[in-house]
């Protein structure tokens, strides 16, 4: 298995004196997910989770819906000349009548499935590929749960601890139970951990949860929750225009620079209970 840290000698530098030391670093790799043994996309990654990662990929994709579509997932073996195994190959196994992703979509899988499309297009291909509505579901938050999730969030991430540069993404219950959270290099990495998870244990629609984001909310993510069956994404961060437009459109809560007691809702609003702030 990968590292998730690795040791590095840097030379640090304070008030002007130097000084050589180590430093913990977040480990980056790149990691090929394969369906039926047919390379499909590759994503650098924080080593770990990656059988989440790779279920959650499809699962954001529109491939797979809940935990029979798949299976299994295994590493695979034979990954260097030696014949020795990386754990940077992993091939996920599709269960019958289960439909093979088109050969057509993996140059655009290489990034995100709205790689050179537009507006209009992204919208109507994550339409066409929900599944569940979000739009009905009845969560209803209060503003002061959804500021309390970013604490929550920070104080869940170990790896961050020792090296500054992870993303996280945490799944909430709508009374501010954390049920999973994942670390990684990728934003959407981490967002794709955690819905696999939930894949693989059969949880999905996730109905009644919050996602709770460390960066921006772009078009991805919301796509990612949307297909997820999550009602509210909220991000410390800005969200995209088309991030917007999604949200507006599917029924999702958007909830964006989300810091201490403030927070902007760009779409959604009426699952945020009239309560005050403090």
């Amino acid at each position: 298995m990968g590292r998730v840290t690795v040791r590095r000698r840097v030379l640090r530098i304070r008030d002007g004196a130097p000084a050589a030391r180590p430093d913990t670093l977040a480990a980056e790799e790149p990691m090929e997910i394969r369906v039926g043994g047919r390379p499909l996309t590759v994503t650098m990654r924080t080593p770990g989770d990656d059988f989440d990662l790779a279920a959650g990929f499809l699962a954001g994709e529109g491939v797979v819906h809940a935990a029979e579509d798949v299976t299994g997932i295994r590493y695979c073996a034979g990954a260097t000349a030696d014949g020795g195994n990386t754990y940077n190959v992993v091939d996920v196994a599709l269960a019958p009548g289960v439909a093979l992703p088109e050969a057509s979509l993996e140059r655009n899988f290489y990034t995100t499935s709205s790689c050179g499309l537009c507006g209009k297009a992204s919208l109507e291909a994550v339409r066409m590929a929900t599944r569940w509505s979000v739009a009905e579901d009845p969560l209803s938050v209060g503003p002061q749960l959804l500021a309390s999730l970013p604490g929550k969030l920070r104080a869940a991430q170990k790896v961050f601890d020792s090296t500054g540069g992870l993303h996280a993404a945490g799944l909430f219950t709508a009374d501010g139970e954390l049920l999973c959270l994942r670390e990684d290099v990728g934003r959407h990495n981490a967002v794709d951990k955690v819905v696999g998870h939930a894949l693989r244990s059969g949880l999905l629609p996730l109905r009644g949860t919050v996602l709770m984001v460390s960066g921006r909310a772009s078009f991805e993510l919301v796509q990612k929750a949307v297909l997820a069956g999550i009602p509210l994404l909220a991000a410390v961060s800005a969200p995209s225009s088309l991030a917007v437009d999604l949200a507006a459109e599917s029924g999702l809560t958007l909830v964006g620079f989300l810091r201490g007691t403030s927070m902007n809702v760009y779409a959604g609003a009426d699952r945020l209970q009239p309560q005050p702030v403090g």
